[in-house]
């Protein structure tokens, strides 16, 4: 671990390529001092890296139509009638098991209606309801509301009104700008043309639209400001100063905000990390290097290790993560936009079942799963393959991202009945090649994901890290 004095030396070489003007700098007389201030940056970095990091996919997906990754404007669903592959690079870790459909919500003039169409019950859908705090704030799909149609309104956080006739349920986003992820189970390949037909049946609309009312006076632009990976590091608590502005403090977070603003970051403080003093840059940067060494440790031993997966609870509500900003930052990192344990889980693993680096450049894997020891859900599961640098899908030969339970009827089973699943660089042989999942010449990320897992009694991989079922371990060939 770094001490401080280290960090702040290093932080000074940092600071030294800025540019070392006081304009803005902190007033003496009101500002907390050196160490208190690198302490308040390492809490800040911590807290709000998620917020940071749904910008940063915000921006690309609905904001900067040249990013390569856009999707569409705010409050108009896109379906993607496709699977995540390697080509998708905004998201790390993404699902590439059910065709997405976004909904980028814009809820300061008015409440969005999202309806959805009665759903064959055999087909898993949800729609996540995500805001720029990356709180789960709720859930519309199998589980949580069932198979038949439904109209919802989703409200941001200053509205108040009667819940309109015909509405199911009201949903409250914490921030002004929100995500609905919509996730469509997929069979198989042949299987999409039937995806593309229940995503022609998912609806958005303003409350005004679907009252037929006359629409609210609308709100004024915003300049929103660019960020890549290279500027959300370099010019990280200016991102998180913007983004304060739409995400009302909840009593939770009363305290960490009135820290961040004592050294001049939230809603109406203008932050600029180029305008700062010497002095001011080298308490941040020194408290941020002190918040990402904690994150990067946080990361590695989060949940609990089973057989070398990591096995924690997921995503949450506001009330799940109750202020423990690391447990909230480090879901962020792992895979942000992550489910609720109920609703999906998601063991993950960089190590063997004896501990050692996965790695495609230099071994052979194997994870074989006992007889009538398949992951326990209600809907699917499947495990995904991840270059283990950038946390991305990775091209391959035959275009194989994951193995999933709907492939399980073309895949070989052994003769005792069990499963095994071939983890490797190149082929293991056209005999084997129906249960092959391509690995990546180098270092490996893998993620298993359990939708809708069965519950106790039942064999279950819940409560996290504590259920009856559990995850077999990856062994070196």
């Amino acid at each position: 671990m770094f001490s401080r004095r280290k960090l702040l030396q290093s932080a000074a070489c940092i600071a030294a390529n800025g540019v070392a003007r006081s304009s803005l700098a902190f007033a003496e007389s009101a500002r907390p001092g050196l160490i208190k201030a690198a302490e308040i940056a390492e809490a800040g970095l911590i807290y709000g890296l998620p917020m940071v990091m749904n910008y940063a996919v915000m921006y690309d997906f609905v904001i900067n139509k040249k990013s390569g990754q856009y999707k569409g404007p705010f409050n108009q669903i896109v379906n993607e009638a496709r699977v995540f592959t390697y080509k998708d690079t905004s998201v790390p870790t993404p699902n590439s098991d059910t065709p997405y459909s976004m909904l980028w919500l814009d809820l300061r003039a008015e409440p969005i209606v999202v309806s959805v169409p009665a759903i064959d019950p055999k087909r898993y859908y949800s729609v996540m309801l995500c805001d720029g705090n990356t709180y789960n704030y709720g859930y519309i799909g199998s589980r949580a509301t069932g198979s038949d149609a439904g109209d919802y309104l989703v409200a941001g956080p200053n509205w108040n009104g009667p819940t309109p006739p015909g509405i199911k349920k009201v949903f409250r986003s914490g921030t002004q700008f929100s995500l609905a992820l919509f996730r469509t189970q997929l069979f198989d390949p042949e299987d999409m043309e039937n995806v593309k037909k229940v995503q022609a049946g998912y609806k958005a609309q303003p409350l005004s639209a679907y009252l037929k009312q006359p629409a609210p006076a609308g709100t004024g632009p915003i300049a929103f400001p660019k960020i890549d990976k290279k500027l959300a590091k370099t010019n990280f608590f200016e991102y998180l100063d913007f983004a304060l502005q739409f995400a009302p403090a909840q009593p939770n977070e009363i305290e960490i905000r009135e820290n961040l603003a004592s050294i001049g970051i939230g809603p109406g403080k203008t932050f600029d990390f180029k305008e700062l003093s010497l002095k001011d840059k080298l308490e941040l940067a020194a408290g941020m290097k002190l918040g990402e060494l904690k994150l990067e440790e946080a990361v590695k031993k989060a949940g609990v290790d089973i057989n070398g997966w990591r096995v924690t609870s997921a995503g949450g509500d506001s009330a799940f993560f109750n202020g423990v900003w690391l447990q909230r930052a480090v879901i962020a990192k792992a895979g942000i936009y992550a489910n609720d344990a109920e609703e999906a889980m998601y063991p993950f693993t960089r190590n063997d079942s004896d501990g050692q680096p996965l790695d495609g450049s230099k071994n052979k894997y194997t994870i074989t799963f006992p007889p009538d020891q398949l992951p326990p859900v209600n809907a699917f599961w499947s495990i995904t393959m991840y270059n283990g640098k950038t946390q991305l899908l990775i091209k391959n030969p035959i275009d194989r991202y994951l193995i999933n339970s709907p492939m399980l009827p073309k895949m070989k089973k052994n003769a005792d009945g069990s499963l095994t699943i071939y983890i490797q660089h190149a082929s293991p042989g056209a005999d084997k090649e129906s249960n092959w999942l391509p690995a990546p010449a180098g270092p490996i990320y893998m993620v298993l994901r359990l939708y809708w897992p069965k519950e106790p009694p039942a064999s279950s991989i819940l409560p996290p890290g504590k259920g009856t079922w559990q995850p077999p371990g990856i062994k070196r060939v």
